[in-house]
């Protein structure tokens, strides 16, 4: 009788577990320096940035330690040399005479500064808050500059008349007319209120004796301020404007024959 012998599956050999372990153990080590190669790496760049900032820093300091031994040069020939200039308009304040200068700060006009003696490039060196700076040269006067006269100003409501001219109206009004001329055209002396005819006759009308541009200088600024002033309607040089119809602006007349039928020797006012 023939048995049978039951096979098992042959066991793994002491080799193959050792070159198991050996390729396991491989592996590790070499993630492990992988591992230390990244670190080293991240390291050596950490390294580069924090060395790039203290290079950054010292380059600062150095601009910074410069820009006090100009201050301080500056200051010293400022005060050997004891002189100071005025601006003569407001000016641009650069950090030095060459045209790729640093604009730092403007200095008004009518200022005075203190000045070092150096000039270069149509730039003098002036000592402002105990700073170098450097401004346009063509703009620096010995003597204090007198400021620009102003411009007269133009006309204006309010005022009071000191010509000693008056008038006797009917209306409010009249009195604050003739107070604005007179105040804005001193020139001006003569006006005529009452008559026995129309808006006269009412005491709600005002003639200003006056002709040529200064009467269309008043007749324009009464016109403009026709509202503050309560006036319906005004006639000079052969022309009205009325608030009926003052979209029309001044409307030519007809001829009524001389001078004063016309309105060339003054304007007239009519107010409501």
């Amino acid at each position: 009788m023939t048995m049978g012998v039951l096979a098992a599956e042959p066991a793994t050999s002491g080799e193959d577990l050792l070159a198991s372990s050996s390729s396991t153990s491989q592996s590790i080590s070499g993630a492990a320096s992988n591992s230390t190669a990244l670190s080293r790496r991240s390291e050596s760049r950490q390294t580069t940035v924090s060395r790039s900032q203290i290079r950054t820093a010292a380059r600062a300091e150095a601009a910074a330690r410069k820009d006090l031994s100009i201050d301080k040069q500056a200051r010293r020939l400022a005060k050997k040399l004891d002189a100071k200039v005025w601006t003569t308009e407001a000016l641009n304040l650069w950090s030095g005479p060459g045209e790729k200068s640093e604009k730092l700060g403007l200095v008004d006009a009518l200022q005075q500064v203190a000045v070092t003696g150096r000039e270069q490039a149509g730039r003098t060196q002036v000592v402002i808050d105990g700073q170098s700076r450097w401004v346009t040269s063509d703009y620096l006067s010995q003597d204090k500059p007198k400021p620009e006269p102003k411009e007269p100003e133009g006309p204006s409501l309010g005022g009071a008349c000191s010509n000693g001219s008056s008038i006797d109206a009917g209306r409010a009004t009249l009195y604050e007319i003739h107070d604005v001329v007179c105040s804005n055209w001193p020139q001006v002396t003569s006006y005529g209120t009452w008559r026995g005819d129309g808006d006269h006759g009412q005491g709600r009308a005002i003639d200003i004796m006056v002709s040529g541009e200064t009467g269309w200088a008043i007749a324009d600024f009464l016109r403009a301020n026709y509202s503050a002033l309560g006036i319906e309607y005004i006639i000079y040089a052969q022309n009205i404007w009325s608030v009926e119809r003052a979209g029309e602006g001044w409307r030519g007349m007809s001829d009524r024959g001389s001078v004063t039928a016309n309105h060339y020797d003054h304007v007239h006012v009519t107010v409501y």
